[in-house]
């Protein structure tokens, strides 16, 4: 086949990919945005995808990421350090390896919310409004009250 006869082929198929992502990626803003009650919450923040999904993928996680909630003053250290405290309990910690160097709970501390499937969200990432962390900051205190 003739390489000029190609070309348009390509250029239709990337011009159809493009546009096919292009709609995806604004259904999971418009799916955000929807949980957040239409606010406008920033580009970036159509990578957490739907609100309910979100869940830390184990106890260490979780317990980090309520510790930068708190940190960044988007939970109360009041009502959310007793429930950090007592998940470190839960973590398995030694003099060799004490519960602060679990790695889970390190990426947690450092913003980054890693789910049970594998997928991950820095909440520190330039773009996400300080709303819809706090969401996200007040899911996680949920779950993690269901795992004590």
């Amino acid at each position: 086949m003739n390489i000029s006869r190609r070309h348009p082929l390509l250029l239709g198929g990337s011009i159809a990919i493009a546009i096919f992502s292009g709609s995806v990626a604004a259904q999971n803003l418009g799916q955000l945005k929807g949980i957040m009650g239409g606010s406008d919450i920033g580009g970036a923040a159509s990578s957490l995808g739907s609100l309910s999904s979100i869940t830390a993928g184990s106890t260490g996680n979780a317990a980090g990421v309520i510790e930068y909630c708190v940190k960044n003053n988007y939970l109360s250290g009041e009502n959310a350090a007793p429930v950090k405290d007592q998940l470190m309990g839960k973590l398995s910690g030694s003099e060799d390896q004490p519960a602060q160097n679990n790695p889970d709970y390190i990426n947690g501390v450092n913003g980054l919310l890693t789910g049970s499937g594998g997928q991950s969200v820095d909440l520190s990432m330039a773009g996400l409004k300080a709303k819809a962390i706090k969401k996200v900051c007040n899911k996680i205190l949920d779950q993690a009250k269901s795992m004590l």
